[in-house]
């Protein structure tokens, strides 16, 4: 259904949707979108960076935590 919709029917929807919200309208939401991509990016790599934090705290302190009745059955 969508595959055929081309370079005129996206400047149709585009202008329709204009009319219906107008210029100031559909400028603040896009600024929002931008603000809302940059959280999301930021998020990721504060995310990504924290992960990579634990990883290295888990390694250094990793410990056995098998209970002493059944090391002494190996």
């Amino acid at each position: 259904m969508l595959n055929n919709i081309g370079l005129p029917g996206l400047l149709l929807i585009a202008v329709v949707v204009l009319v219906l919200f107008g210029r100031g309208k559909i400028s603040s939401l896009m600024g929002e979108v931008g603000k809302g991509i940059t959280a999301f990016k930021k998020g990721v790599k504060d995310g990504s960076e924290e992960s990579d934090e634990l990883d290295d705290k888990t390694g250094d302190s990793a410990k056995d935590v098998t209970p002493n009745d059944e090391k002494d059955k190996v």
